[in-house]
């Protein structure tokens, strides 16, 4: 039972995919490009414990902005 033959677990994982994976890949790509980094740096995000290790890096390396 559900939407035209899909059912709603389907339903619910798809929406968790997109909670989990794309919203944030649309929000970290602005800021990581903001900070001077390529965009794709963003997809670490996404990558269990290589997101903290992310964020511990990008807090603390000189960013391409500031030396420009």
């Amino acid at each position: 039972m559900g939407f035209g033959g899909i059912s709603i677990w389907s339903l619910l994982l798809i929406l968790s995919i997109i909670l989990l994976i794309i919203l944030p890949l649309l929000v970290f790509i602005p800021v990581v490009r903001k900070a001077g980094f390529a965009g794709w740096w963003a997809i670490l995000i996404c990558v269990p414990i290589v997101n903290i290790v992310m964020f511990w890096v990008f807090a603390f390396v000189e960013w391409p902005v500031e030396k420009a």
